[in-house]
């Protein structure tokens, strides 16, 4: 058993004993650890979602962020030669989402409810900032956003699950990748009972590069040029060093 195992029923016990005294508060959660820090060994983790809820009714975990930009084109043959026709460019895009619950099936909210809460990629809400579009262009586009985010392991269409221990405490593991973006995340969780959400908290978690590979990823941003020439001389340095030990050899 490691260390975190133990500390998961403490914590797991002290939300429950908090909600005790909170009785207005339906449902409570809390991440084991609110910072990821990709390192160059970095290979992936896994965030441990838990708390407690009071009265009954489904758990549903969402995590989504942090926000960016997508351009999403459409190929089209001319003459012969596959190119670039059509773009169609989203505003705030969570570059990762997930969602897990405890529901067996569906979750009985109605249609409403899922898309102001975003639950499923399918309830997902893309804005375009190209004016005059298509309710009809809107949906392929933004399908087509969803198949190249799940591609890459960035979104997940099926629910994960959250998992119920004695009644009122959840947990529910969420995997986070090695290409995961950097940035702020949102965790939000949901208490749903007979056709409405009843309860909601909402916890960040914060994703960063840690070490030598961070100085580099900052140079790189916020001295672009220098990093940029810095790179051309790097490359024609080794080229050169290269082809000076070929020929010793």
């Amino acid at each position: 058993m490691t260390m975190r195992d133990l500390l998961i029923p403490i914590f797991a016990l002290t939300l429950f004993f908090t909600s005790a005294s909170k009785a207005e508060e339906p449902l409570i959660a809390d991440l084991d650890d609110h910072l990821v820090a990709i390192t160059a060994g970095f290979t992936g983790t896994e965030i441990l979602v838990f708390g407690s809820v009071q009265g009954g009714g489904e758990v549903v975990v969402i995590v989504h962020g942090p926000n960016e930009d997508v351009v999403i084109r459409r190929k089209d043959r001319v003459a012969g030669i596959w190119m670039n026709r059509e773009a169609v460019t989203f505003e705030a895009v969570p570059a990762f989402y997930h969602v897990a619950t405890t529901a067996e099936g569906n979750l009985h909210l109605p249609p409403s409810a899922l898309r102001r809460h975003q639950i499923g990629v399918e309830n997902l809400r893309f804005r375009p900032i190209e004016e005059g579009l298509s309710d009809e262009m809107v949906d392929v586009f933004g399908e087509a956003l969803v198949r190249r985010k799940i591609a890459v392991g960035h979104y997940t269409e099926e629910a994960g699950r959250v998992e119920r221990r004695g009644g009122r405490l959840f947990r529910a593991s969420i995997i986070i990748p090695t290409n995961v973006p950097v940035g702020t995340y949102t965790i939000e969780t949901l208490l749903v009972r007979d056709g409405e959400v009843v309860g909601a908290q909402t916890t960040p978690l914060f994703v960063n590069k840690e070490g030598f590979g961070a100085q580099v990823y900052r140079a790189a941003h916020l001295y672009a040029a220098f990093y940029g020439i810095a790179a051309v001389i790097i490359a024609a340095l080794a080229g050169l060093a290269a082809n000076w030990a070929f020929r010793k050899v």
